[in-house]
Order: structure tokens, then C-alpha cells, then sequence
């Protein structure tokens, strides 16, 4: 049986989810804080919603991609939220990356009013929005898994229940980590190869397919080569995510140096203004320091 589906959050990754989605023939209702991106949505077929509570009622499942925590908080619980909305049995799936604790605590609230919550972080980048092969990691209970599966198969190539509520989030902090921290190192290769005068585009397709080849160098090494710093996800969202993973690690007694360092070069670039630019331009922060520019 298929559901009708909510979607809440049409920004650079949820618009992608949401048009596979549409692409794959799901009945939709789509509300977002900015109106007009809406637009291509309705002209498609689907219907808009009056806001989150408006959107709660006409559907079964309802999915939210949108940016932090209190806008998740205030999206689910605030006045007009999905909440008020909500039936006994309705599933909210959060693709957004906030707090693995407020997601504990959003799972008990919507369980209090009979209905059902998966945390559901995705990777993969604004690009895989778009072709439908983002990476999700889910927590919560599994039947609701399996419930959701058939609509996350319209944007997810790999979908992986983790834990219960809260272990999604979780193994997102995890990624984030693995992000970063391969970010740096795909920045100091580059800016090693650079200096010593090799081909970049060339030096990139020599090692991408051995022992040291990387989504990150594969997908972002090119764009640091051609000074392309359009976001797959930006500086302040990636920040975002770096503190909440710090902020857990602190509390578990975990050392991260190397992420904390690349949280504080981050700092940096965002006093600069550059937090609207793609994570990848962590490279500018070597670059200012050793005066090498890759790619220049």
C-alpha cells in the first residue's frame, strides 16, 4: 500500500530527495519557509500545504530536510508544527543532521502522541540528492524501516538501520568526521602537488584509483584544481555538524585532534565570509598559510 507523503524542506539536498520522490511517482505535499520553491513542486503535480501542520494532516509519512536543530524543534513542536498535525500512526522521517539527544527527545514526544519517529541522515552530497545515491543512516525501530524503505529507495542507494532513535545522528557525527578529516587530507596532497609542480588533474587520476582514492578526492579534488567552490554542502553547515561532534566527544571523554583542528580552520574562513562556499574550500585555509594556491 503507498502513502501519502509530506515533505518539509526543499533547500539544496531536500529539494533533490523531493523530486525523486515526484520523479518516482509518490504523492507529495511539499511546504517550505521560502514559498517559491514550491513552485516547480506544484507545477509537477504535487500539492502545497499551508504549513507544517496543514502538511502533518494530509499525510501518512512525513519527511523533513532542513538545516539545525531548533529549526527541526521548531518545525516538529512549535506552534503550527507537525504535531498538531500528527495521527495516531504517522512516521516523521528527519533527514536533517542535528543533536543525536534532541532527536531522543523529538522521538518521545511524537511516540506520546501514537505515531512514530526514524532519525535518517543522508551523505552523499547535493549530488546525490539529484541522482537519487545518497547514503542513510537510520535510527529507530525497524518495521517502521521497512515501512519507509520503498520511498527512501526513490533518492538512496544504501540504507542502513544503525541503532534506535538517536544512533542515526550518531553515525552521521561519524561520517562528518570521516569528511572532514579526509577533506584535509585531499587539500594537503593537492597543495603538496602543487608546490612540487605536478599536473593536478593527472596526479588526481593516478592515485584516485588505489589505496588512497576517496569519494572526497574524486568528487572535490577537481573542483579545488578549477577554484569551483560551489557548494555540495557549505562551510556553515559542515561547522554546524562539527560541533555537535565535538560537543558529543567531549561528553564521551573521545579525542578528536584532527577534527577539532579542522573545526577551528573553519572558524577561520567563516570570519572571512566564505561559510556560503563548499566545504572543500578548506584547502584556502593551506593556502593562506603557505601561500601556495592550488590550481593558480
Amino acid at each position: 500500500m503507498t502513502e501519502k507523503i509530506g515533505y518539509v524542506g526543499l533547500g539544496t539536498m531536500g529539494g533533490g530527495m523531493a523530486h525523486n520522490l515526484a520523479r518516482a511517482g509518490h504523492d507529495l505535499v511539499v511546504w517550505n519557509r521560502t514559498a517559491e520553491r514550491m513552485t516547480p513542486f506544484v507545477a509537477a503535480g504535487a500539492e502545497a500545504a499551508a504549513g507544517p501542520a496543514d502538511l502533518a494532516r494530509r499525510c501518512s509519512i512525513i519527511m523533513i530536510c532542513i538545516s539545525d536543530t531548533p529549526d527541526v524543534e521548531k518545525v516538529t513542536l512549535g506552534d503550527g508544527g507537525i504535531l498538531e498535525g500528527l495521527s495516531q500512526g504517522d512516521l516523521i522521517v528527519d533527514h536533517s543532521s542535528i543533536s543525536p539527544r534532541s532527536t531522543v527527545r523529538l522521538a518521545e514526544k511524537v511516540a506520546e502522541r501514537g505515531g512514530h519517529w526514524l532519525d535518517a541522515p543522508v551523505s552523499g552530497g547535493s549530488e546525490g540528492a539529484e541522482r537519487g545515491t545518497l547514503s542513510i543512516m537510520i535510527g529507530g525501530d525497524t518495521a517502521q524501516v521497512e515501512r519507509a524503505r520503498p520511498y527512501l529507495e526513490a533518492y538512496g542507494t544504501t540504507i542502513t538501520r544503525v541503532g534506535p532513535n538517536g544512533a542515526g545522528q550518531m553515525a552521521k557525527l561519524v561520517n562528518q568526521i570521516l569528511v572532514v578529516v579526509n577533506a584535509l587530507g585531499v587539500s594537503e596532497a593537492l597543495l603538496l602537488a602543487q608546490a612540487g609542480g605536478l599536473d593536478l588533474t593527472g596526479t588526481i587520476q593516478a592515485v584516485a584509483g588505489g589505496a588512497a582514492g576517496s569519494w572526497m578526492l574524486s568528487n572535490r579534488g577537481p573542483q579545488m584544481v578549477q577554484r569551483d567552490w560551489r557548494p555540495g554542502f557549505t562551510i556553515d553547515l559542515q561547522q554546524k555538524d562539527l560541533l555537535l561532534v565535538l560537543d558529543i566527544a567531549n561528553e564521551l571523554g573521545v579525542p578528536l585532534p584532527g577534527t577539532k583542528m579542522v573545526s577551528e580552520m573553519y572558524q577561520t574562513l567563516q570570519r572571512q565570509g566564505l561559510g556560503g562556499e563548499g566545504n572543500h574550500a578548506l584547502v584556502k585555509a593551506l593556502e593562506q598559510t603557505s601561500g601556495i594556491t592550488v590550481g593558480g
